[in-house]
Order: structure tokens, then C-alpha cells, then sequence
């Protein structure tokens, strides 16, 4: 009888950093540590399949941002760029990580971006998957916070089950319609809220221009979040930036084209790190 591939996932458990308690998946817990950053709704649980794959030769450390998942959430709490870049700053030093790959998706590239300009000693290397690059007097974030808030409230009636599956969701296979149906009604409204009201009021590009770190962008090809007129301005700000498009996929890449997303990861971490600004013209060339 054939069995199933051990798992790669170690533990998941709390830490009290920034003076919040943040929750995380830990999966090899060998080699060079690698922090994974989720999005504005997605939590560690629904990274896990991603982690579970890069963890052989890699120590990782999925995070659950504030007001997601399992991490501290409520009325309290502050959900500001600058809130969730503190907390993965003081993640990092408690868990007493040395110099490890920042691997954020969407506002966690964001969230990556900051985090890094403040503690550069800290990353290694920066990837970025798919980033809003919205901002003050900049277009729009193409994706609306409209149905993420109506995903949300059928979540907490116990009705997301139908509207993952309705005609107009995305073609997701089963286990991620699962588990963003099991995880969805654990996201803070208001983090949502002010999670996108930031994408247009942060300026992102600022910090760009001050990275001193290796950073590596991955852009969706159908994604519409990052045009080519955006990857000319980022080279333009950080003109060492190794730029990489994955074609096949939208926003959601890492679940669009699995195989595909992670052979661009899987280059990246590979690739000899050098800290020298040295301009790179590589979108594409998988």
C-alpha cells in the first residue's frame, strides 16, 4: 500500500511581538529561513501548500498578518502599513532570525517593502509577488474592496461555501476553495477596510527608491495589478530589480499556476545574491 509524503509542517504557535500576540506555520526548519507574507485576505493556513513545497533545504515561516487568521485582531489594533511592517520587524527578532528571504503577495510585498527599507541588515532578499502599486496620485487598485467585504460577511453567515462556487467565482481547485472558505471569516472587517484604503494613501515607491537589499519582483501576467509602464517607473527606482512575469497567471498566482509560480520562486532562491545596484532586464525570461 503506498503512503502519503510526510508532511513538511513542523508546528504551528503564537509569539508576542510588536506587543501583539501573531500566530505562524513553521515547515522544514532547516537551512536558509524564508518569512512568507499573505495578502489582504488570505492567511498562513492557505500559504501552507506553498510553504510545504519550498521548505525542503529552507527553514519557513508563514505569518499570519494582524486581523488574519489566527494573529491578534479586534478594535483595538492599528491596521496601517506601518503597524503590519513593525509587526514583521519584531517577528523576525524574536524568533531570532539572521539574515532571511522576505517573500510577500500582494499587500505582504507591500508590508515586505517597508519592512525591509526599515531593517535591510535583517533580509537577504526582498521578493515581491504581485504588489499594488497604487498610491497617491496614482490610478487605482484594479481589484475593488466591494466583494472582498461581501465574501466576507457570507463567510461569517456560514454562506461562503455558495459563493466560492458561483459562476462568477474564480475556477479554483477544490482544496483552495476549501480553505479559503474554512479561513475567510476570520479576516478583521476593518483590517480589510484600511488594508485597501492603504494601498491608495501609502506611497510604496518612496521606499523603493531606498532599498539597499536584493529584491526580486513577480508580476502577473493577467493580473492587470502591475502594467508595463509600472515596471519601467520600479526599474527606474530600484534598477537593480530582477523583474519576472508568470503569463499564465492572474493576481492569485500561486493558485492559478502553481508549477509555474514556484519554478520562478525556486530561480530566484537560487540565484547568486549580489548587493551591487547593477541594472537587470530579465522580465519574462523564464
Amino acid at each position: 500500500m503506498s503512503r502519503a509524503p510526510a508532511s513538511g509542517l513542523l508546528y504551528g504557535a503564537h509569539v508576542r511581538a510588536n506587543s501583539i500576540r501573531q500566530h505562524y506555520l513553521r515547515f522544514g526548519g532547516t537551512g536558509t529561513a524564508i518569512v512568507i507574507v499573505p495578502g489582504i485576505s488570505t492567511t498562513a493556513a492557505q500559504w501552507a501548500f506553498i510553504a510545504e513545497r519550498l521548505c525542503i533545504g529552507h527553514d519557513v515561516y508563514v505569518l499570519d498578518v494582524r486581523g488574519r487568521g489566527l494573529s491578534e485582531s479586534g478594535p483595538h489594533l492599528n491596521y496601517s502599513l506601518d503597524a503590519c511592517a513593525s509587526d514583521l520587524v519584531s517577528f523576525a527578532g524574536a524568533l531570532g532570525l539572521g539574515p532571511y528571504t522576505l517573500m510577500g503577495h500582494s499587500m505582504g510585498g507591500r508590508i515586505g517593502i517597508r519592512a525591509a527599507r526599515w531593517r535591510p541588515s535583517s533580509v537577504e532578499q526582498l521578493i515581491l509577488i504581485d504588489p499594488p502599486v497604487s498610491g497617491p496620485g496614482r490610478r487605482a487598485y484594479p481589484i475593488p474592496i466591494e466583494p472582498l467585504l461581501k465574501l466576507l460577511h457570507s463567510a461569517k453567515r456560514g454562506e461562503i461555501d455558495a459563493a466560492l462556487r458561483s459562476p462568477s467565482a474564480p475556477r479554483w481547485p477544490e482544496q483552495h476553495i476549501r480553505a479559503r472558505a474554512e479561513w475567510m471569516h476570520t479576516c478583521d472587517e476593518r483590517a480589510l477596510i484600511e488594508g485597501h484604503r492603504g494601498f491608495h494613501h501609502d506611497d510604496i515607491h518612496r521606499d523603493l527608491a531606498h532599498l539597499s537589499v536584493p529584491t526580486a519582483l513577480i508580476v502577473a501576467g493577467r493580473g492587470g495589478v502591475i502594467r508595463p509602464e509600472d515596471e519601467t517607473e520600479i526599474r527606474r527606482l530600484l534598477p537593480s530589480i530582477a523583474i519576472r512575469t508568470l503569463e499564465s497567471a492572474g493576481h492569485q498566482m500561486q493558485i492559478d499556476d502553481t508549477e509555474g509560480f514556484l519554478s520562478i520562486v525556486e530561480e530566484l532562491l537560487a540565484r547568486p545574491v549580489r548587493p551591487s545596484r547593477v541594472h537587470v532586464q530579465q522580465t519574462g525570461d523564464q
